[in-house]
């Protein structure tokens, strides 16, 4: 005699969820009904369509209350979850759709993080309380592969960013470099010096891979000075200033950390340029095509606001 052919379970739907759900929860089908605002019959219906997809009885019906069965307990719990994942991707995607809520991870260089973070952090405080903000510190090549690969966000750092993949660049000032050497220098505290002074100094610069290394020597070669082929590295600005401080040489600092590194060592002097004094652009990046592209250009517009503060030129 041939075996009865069992009829795999269907997928629920989520009205037939929510259905049994009230049912279990209220053991009652008019307290239910009235508590989901649906008619009885309506969601008696639905309770039996769900019985039909699982092939499962999971209540019993009686003239005063509704008995949950063994498995419908079990099935109970999981549906209780199954709508609390749900509610809880509607409420992420409804987050996600408000501007400035959420988590947001932003890259910043080296040579701009002590600088302008403290101003960023309170802008993001003061006017996004709502915003989850993520700092990753990092030098441009790594920044630039977690864009694409959407670890990162957005992106703080010299423009343009450059890099194997596209970017989609924001501008939000432009800053000059100053030329620091120890007090007793020739050059010290001198203003509107021309770049070929670099030709007879001894330019101290980061170790390879800082986006600054490279915007030095390339101000430095625009005059036929190569300092590249020095032996004293520094990994970080902090550092590159306490050698200037120890007779060790000069560097370039851009304006914006001048103030922090220089007041560091009492042992410092600051160089102007004459105009057009060498700079870099500062500015974010973000991937072509993002979702949140208005929201990252109203974010540069207050960071233009809260950057005018600053030894910068707003570019609009």
């Amino acid at each position: 005699m041939a075996s009865a052919t069992v009829r795999a379970p269907r997928t629920p739907t989520v009205a037939q969820l929510r259905a049994f759900v009230a049912v279990a929860e209220h053991r009652h089908f008019r307290e239910a009904a009235a508590a989901t605002g649906t008619s009885q019959p309506a969601l008696s219906g639905a309770v039996a369509a769900l019985e039909e997809a699982l092939g499962a009885q999971l209540v019993e019906r009686t003239t005063r209350k509704v008995i949950v069965t063994p498995l419908g307990e079990r099935v109970h719990a999981h549906a209780r979850r199954v709508l609390a994942s749900l509610q809880a991707l509607t409420e992420e995607v409804e987050a996600a759709r408000r501007p400035f809520t959420g988590p947001l991870h932003l890259g910043v260089i080296p040579t701009v993080a002590p600088y302008l973070l403290p101003t960023v952090l309170r802008l993001v405080r003061d006017r996004f309380p709502e915003l989850e903000l993520h700092v990753h510190e990092e030098r441009t090549p790594s920044l630039l592969e977690g864009l694409a690969a959407g670890r990162l966000d957005v992106l703080l750092l010299a423009l343009p960013a450059g890099g194997a993949s596209p970017t989609r660049d924001i501008p939000l000032f432009d800053e000059d470099f100053v030329l620091v050497t120890p007090p007793g220098h020739p050059l010290a505290g001198r203003i509107d010096v021309p770049r070929d002074v670099l030709l007879d100094l001894e330019v101290l610069l980061l170790e390879e891979g800082h986006c600054l290394r490279d915007q030095a020597l390339d101000i430095c070669r625009e005059v036929g000075a190569d300092p590249a082929g020095s032996t004293t590295r520094a990994a970080g600005l902090s550092t590159l200033v306490q050698l200037v401080a120890g007779g060790l040489g000069v560097t370039l600092l851009p304006a914006t950390a001048l103030d922090v590194e220089a007041g560091r060592a009492d042992r410092l002097a600051a160089v102007r340029f004459a105009e057009p004094a060498p700079g870099r652009r500062i500015g974010l990046a973000t991937r072509p095509g993002s979702a949140r592209s208005a929201e990252y250009e109203r974010f540069a517009a207050a960071l233009r606001e809260v950057l005018a503060e600053l030894p910068v030129r707003i570019v609009d």
